[in-house]
């Protein structure tokens, strides 16, 4: 690659070309002129550029909380609550972006064809501020979890809230946005607004803001009506990146750590000035300087002279976009040839030059241009083109609340949305310290702890080095000490030795090429399914060194002179080096609908215009066809039907001895056992109670549970095995119906009724035989006219909208029960369930005790309705201890009730809740009685509970307030 090349020739020419436009920007009103009119309920748009490829990586997988904003700040003074909670639901009434939600619209032709689109919500009445008690020191652990929560962008890509309180005048507030709804840029709007929205409330008088501000879904139509014409642009940046790659990172030599790493080094701290002023004297910025650096360090790194790294842009332009809430920002793809070892300062003229030049082609979004490259934006292994980004941190936006002090808190991620990056901080690291730092966040599957390491300190020492003597030439700069690599294994063998409850593992390639093949013996009888292995290979490994299968063995094959017999494992025999039989004709098949072309064994996919989308839907109907685990990063990774092929191969391997070992008696005494029982919702807090009892019993489990949520499972009892599984995948769910002989239906959407109710048909339609348990609950009796409402009573209009789901999957569960060999059918509807959990714990915080819990946290006063008002005699609400309800379930898959059960334990009023929250959380506030109702709190019913009584029965520590305070107690006050 040419090192000058940059369009127009000269870079005097092209600066003096963007401030040309700069000035023609600020003289007349912008093309992406934003309207001014708020976005009506139900309104549709397409998603923008960067929205599309963020919910890609959704659908894709394996994002965990990398794309979570939290904006944290801890807040000195006399902080009015109330007054914020209106704040933040004001913002949210005021940006449409931030109450959107994302679904997609399916192809009538070909349903795997979705087109995503978001869509208005209602502005919510209230959005809610939960408080919780705690000491400084158990803040970031707090912080961390909220930010780790999952968001649900089908049902609404709502903020979050949560207030640590400190002290009475010492507070943590943090603010939870999903990063399709906003960007960096958007944090300073938000702070403002919250700022002048929080002072109308405290003051009573109104909010001091400009008029409707920009939306975000006109900003989503324009860029769409403008797509035709990014063809110059897309034209340059084919020329530009032809024939680059991504860089190849050393990798973990032994397995990886999870997630995302953070390693910073401190600076002198007249370093920034220094390197501002050799940016100066060579016409760059200063983070054009950090960006050579940081060019300089991966290239001490990496040895490569081709390298990429990506920096931020933005799609924001001129002064009408100003106050626009959203995801505006773009991935500009910077390539510099570090040939010749040049001196920094020549590499620094390099850099400048290819910057300038992505900068006047910024406008064209990312994955646009990824969608142009085609399988040239990939590695040979499916790596992306941009692994490595670079960044020049501003100073941290906080709150800044009348009357009050505020302070930027740090929430790191704990996923990295890159491989690797580089920072140079200004002001020293983000959770303090004044010295200026070099900072090195990795992914865990990228470097190893002792090369991530090693690479801050270097790349301190580079901007250390350069700021002295930008003259040096590269190759006399600081390296990167790396360790002694063990490679003597397979990485993935390393990670499977290190699993606790393995005793031994091999890692081979079959003999006619494809995906390497992993076997494990485990240790003694309960053994981790090959879906939680798999899932812990996942994130500890780059996807070129994951293996297709992972399989279970009683003992690993030998030969006489105790090497690896390869020939005698299983698998092996069943994978043919061509690809060919009916999973390779579907894999040919789903090419040529989804991709136009009927492909060759070896072509690629992304040559034959393959996409990130293509992938998801490839995936989803081979997985539809052939009943077999894939997913849309398997595709990527993969990329060839042969691969395609071969792994598919595998994976029915895997299945095939996994149940030929269930049928046999192995040697290691682990025996199949009749009355297996599939228990959805295992990692939640019904199923995790349900598991204990039946474990307890000596029944078989199969626990139905994400694959990255599988080490949630360990250690819960022998016996108990894990289906990779969820809701949405209703092919997974009827396969793991039809593997039990029994099923506890726990698991719950809460929010999402479409996917609770086909979740419940598939299930249903694939029951065969044995008992099947639905946890349901008490919301689908509505509102009874009696005060005592009997097991079975009619439903009464009106329900909710969960009420109504949870009553009409009964309905679906009971119309087949006792049919076709099925067996019988309980439906168990409970009430609040309370327990030492954190699903427990949540429901109490936001849940229906949400009112009073947050009062009682806050020293407030609790508001109860008074007996009296329309002829209630009483006011509160029933309850269940998760143990008796995991009792009650265990009943009933030994004598079905065929039929509606209750399961409560008994019912509190809430004067009684009240106080007792009050006792629990230490607060100050006063319980009193008003004459007026709560709507949350207008519960006046009783649930008789008879056909489960003896199950129910209390035992020792199961009364109610033994079961509120160990339900409180979860939260970790």
């Amino acid at each position: 690659m040419p090192a000058e090349h940059v369009s127009p020739s000269s870079s005097t020419a092209l600066q003096e070309e963007l401030l040309r436009r700069a000035r023609a920007r600020r003289a007349s009103v912008p093309v992406d002129a934003p309207g001014t009119a708020a976005a009506a309920v139900g309104e549709r748009a397409p998603l923008s550029h960067a929205q599309h490829r963020m919910w890609l990586m959704e659908r894709l997988g394996g994002t965990g909380d990398s794309y979570a904003v939290p904006f944290a700040t801890r807040v000195r003074g006399a902080l009015d609550l109330a007054a914020l909670e209106a704040a933040l639901t004001g913002l949210v009434a005021r940006h449409s972006a931030l109450r959107v939600r994302f679904r997609e619209e399916a192809e009538a032709v070909e349903p795997y064809r979705q087109t995503p689109y978001q869509e208005t919500l209602a502005a919510p009445e209230r959005i809610a501020l939960p408080v919780v008690r705690c000491e400084p020191a158990e803040a970031a652990e707090l912080l961390a979890r909220e930010a780790r929560r999952p968001f649900d962008l089908a049902a609404g890509a709502l903020p979050r809230a949560l207030v640590l309180r400190h002290g009475e005048r010492d507070h943590t507030v943090l603010v939870v946005f999903h990063h399709i709804t906003i960007d960096g840029g958007s944090l300073e709007t938000v702070a403002t607004e919250l700022a002048a929205l929080y002072s109308a409330a405290t003051s009573g008088g109104p909010a001091v803001l400009p008029g409707t501000p920009p939306q975000y879904l006109d900003h989503a139509r324009r860029e769409h009506a403008v797509a035709g014409g990014h063809e110059p642009g897309l034209h340059h940046w084919a020329e530009r990146l032809a024939g680059a790659a991504p860089v190849s990172l050393p990798g973990p030599a032994r397995g990886a750590s999870t997630g995302s790493v953070a390693v910073s080094r401190s600076l002198p701290a007249s370093l920034p000035a220094e390197l501002r002023e050799l940016g100066t004297r060579h016409g760059a910025t200063l983070f054009t300087v950090a960006l050579a650096a940081a060019f300089a360090s991966l290239h001490r790194l990496t040895g490569a002279d081709d390298l990429v790294i990506g920096v931020a842009g933005t799609h924001r332009r001129g002064s009408a976009m100003r106050g626009l809430v959203g995801l505006c920002v773009n991935t500009l793809p910077v390539r510099v040839d570090l040939g010749g070892d040049p001196a920094f300062a020549t590499l620094l003229g390099r850099v400048r030059e290819a910057l300038l030049d992505a900068q006047h082609h910024g406008d064209v979004p990312f994955d646009l241009i990824l969608g142009r490259l085609g399988a040239a934006a990939r590695g040979g292994d499916g790596t992306g083109l941009v692994r490595v980004t670079a960044d020049l941190p501003g100073e941290p936006v906080a709150l800044r609340l009348p009357g009050t002090t505020g302070e930027y808190v740090d929430v790191p991620a704990s996923t990295a949305k890159f491989d690797l990056s580089f920072c140079l901080l200004e002001g020293g690291p983000l959770d303090g310290g004044g010295l200026p730092a070099a900072l090195v966040q990795y992914a865990g599957p990228a470097l190893d702890e002792e090369t991530g390491i090693a690479l801050a300190e270097a790349h301190a020492a580079v901007l250390t080095s350069v700021a002295a003597d930008p003259s040096l030439p590269l190759s006399a700069l600081p390296s990167v000490a790396r360790p002694e690599e063990a490679r003597s294994a397979h990485p993935a063998e390393s990670v499977l030795r290190s699993h606790p409850q393995l005793a031994e593992a091999a890692v081979v390639a079959p003999p006619g090429g494809g995906p390497v093949l992993a076997y494990a013996v485990p240790c003694g009888v309960s053994a981790p399914a090959p879906a939680e292995l798999r899932a812990r290979l996942r994130t500890r490994l780059p996807s070129a060194q994951l293996p297709a299968a992972v399989m279970l063995l009683d003992a690993m094959p030998r030969t006489p002179d105790g090497s690896l017999d390869r020939a005698a494992l299983p698998g092996l025999p069943g994978l043919p080096a061509d690809a060919s039989g009916p999973r390779a004709e579907a894999v040919t098949e789903g090419f040529r609908v989804l991709l136009g072309r009927t492909p060759e064994p070896d072509d690629d996919f992304f040559a034959l215009g393959g996409h990130s989308l293509v992938a998801v839907q490839l995936a989803e109907r081979l997985r539809a066809e052939l009943r077999l685990p894939l997913t849309g990063l398997d595709i990527l990774q993969a990329r060839t039907p042969r691969e395609i092929t071969a792994l598919l191969n595998a994976r029915e391997a895997e299945r095939t001895a996994a149940e030929a070992a269930r049928a046999a008696a192995p040697v290691s005494g682990r025996r199949r056992r009749e009355g297996a029982v599939l228990v959805t919702g295992a990692t939640g807090g019904v199923g995790a109670f349900v598991l204990r009892e039946l474990a307890a019993r000596g029944r078989p489990v199969l626990a139905l549970a994400r694959p990255e949520s599988a080490h949630l499972l360990h250690g819960v009892g022998d016996g108990v095995e894990v289906v990779e599984g969820d809701l949405t995948d209703l092919d997974g769910l009827r396969a793991a119906v039809r593997e039990a002989d029994a099923v506890v239906h726990a698991a719950c959407t809460f929010t999402r009724h479409e996917v609770d109710l086909a979740a419940m048909a598939a299930m249903t339609g694939a029951w065969r035989s044995g008992p099947f348990v639905f946890v349901s609950s008490v919301d689908a009796y509505g509102r009874p006219d009696a005060g005592e409402v009997a097991e079975g009573a009619p439903s009464v209009e009106p329900l909710s909208p969960y009420g109504r789901a949870k009553r009409d999957a009964e309905a679906m569960l009971l119309a087949v029960a006792g049919r076709g060999g099925r067996g019988g059918a309980s439906a168990l509807r409970a009430p609040l369930v309370w327990g030492p959990h954190e699903r427990f714990r949540d429901q109490l915080r936001w849940g229906a005790t949400g009112l009073l819990y947050q009062a009682a946290a806050e020293g407030r006063e609790l508001a109860v309705p008074r007996p009296g008002p329309a002829g209630r005699d009483w006011y509160g609400a029933p309850w269940v201890h998760a143990a008796a309800l995991a009792r009650a379930v265990a009943a009933a898959l030994d004598a079905p009730v065929h039929g509606v059960a209750n399961t409560v334990s008994g019912e509190v009023s809430w004067w009684d809740l009240a106080t007792e929250l009050v006792a629990l959380t230490g607060g100050s506030g006063r319980v009193v009685e008003s004459g007026s109702v709560h709507r949350d709190l207008d519960h006046v019913w009783r649930y008789r509970a008879d056909r489960l009584a003896g199950a129910l029965a209390p035992l020792p520590g199961e009364d109610w307030r033994t079961a509120l305070a160990a339900t409180a107690g979860a939260a970790g006050r």
